[in-house]
């Protein structure tokens, strides 16, 4: 509940940092534990929950969000759900799908590197981002093609990162993990949509 108030607060450079280095170190250390070491069906549905948890949480905060940086936390608290789906499959292709969210998450670089040039032309809030067209196409070019395949459009590596963690997910028979997280994917498109 703390991150989107971080992510407000804090210097660009740090949020970019919170925002990619614990999800790649976590992912790093349950993917090494779950290759040396096989876990039970109780640990295993504990993942499961907290992985809808957070994917759920992550999509409907976003929808109310007004500034730019807060769903961009929002967004991140839904992609550790993602990601969370694929190491608690506990199958090799979980952790194959965890490495494909691993590059997703690096696509939050791109996010976090068009943030300063939002701000040094005075746009806090997602209702500013309508002039930014006129003002700096590239950035605007950019930052739509980033929070596209944050939303999972198609042939983008969102699109692509959700679509291997939900097949492993059915492959290792969560098959009530798989539509939650294209559920809140939808619900999560929107509110990424609207940054665009």
């Amino acid at each position: 509940m703390w991150a989107p108030n971080i992510y407000e607060g804090s210097p660009t450079p740090v949020t970019a940092f919170l925002s990619i280095a614990p999800k790649i170190s976590i992912s790093a250390n349950m993917s090494r534990v779950s290759i040396v070491a096989s876990y039970g069906g109780t640990l295993q549905q504990i993942f499961f929950f907290c992985s809808i948890a957070s994917m759920i949480l992550g999509a409907l905060a976003a929808m109310a969000q007004t500034k730019v940086k807060r769903p961009l936390a929002h967004s991140s608290i839904g992609h550790v759900g993602y990601i969370r789906t694929g190491f608690s499959c506990g199958t090799i292709e979980g952790i194959q799908s965890l490495v494909i969210g691993i590059i997703y998450a690096s696509m939050t670089i791109d996010a976090f590197a068009i943030v300063p040039a939002l701000r040094q032309t005075h746009v806090k809030y997602i209702a500013d981002l309508g002039a930014l067209a006129k003002t700096n196409p590239i950035s605007a070019m950019t930052f739509s093609i980033t929070m596209f395949s944050y939303a999972g459009i198609p042939s983008l590596a969102g699109f692509c990162s959700k679509f291997y963690l939900f097949f492993a997910a059915l492959g290792c028979g969560a098959y009530f993990l798989a539509p939650v997280g294209v559920v809140t994917s939808v619900i999560g498109r929107w509110a990424a949509g609207r940054l665009p």
